[in-house]
């Protein structure tokens, strides 16, 4: 009883062990579970700064569209197809 009783504990403490080292929940997954959130993370800046510039560019663009169409309109006098053009004579002394 002596003998095997070294060995049963050796047992138990490497049955205990194996989920530590091996199978779901291991060192292992948790180890390659970070490297994917760390990669993932780095992806979602790279998106994230990929957004801002494209949201820039799209203010940019409406905003030209708008300053262009507003000089156009007050100083050249044109209008969009479809609208009608009222001018208004303020009269004279």
């Amino acid at each position: 009883m002596k003998r095997w009783l070294p060995l049963l504990l050796g047992l138990l403490i490497l049955a205990l062990q194996y989920r530590l080292w091996v199978g779901e929940g291991s060192l292992a997954e948790v180890a390659a579970l970070e490297r994917a959130i760390r990669e993932q993370q780095e992806e979602n800046r790279r998106l994230e700064r990929r957004n801002a510039s494209l949201a820039a560019e799209v203010q940019d663009l409406r905003q030209g569209l708008e300053a262009l169409e507003e000089r156009a309109r007050d100083e050249l006098g044109m209008i969009r197809k479809g609208e009608i053009f009222y001018q208004v004579v303020e009269p004279g002394p």
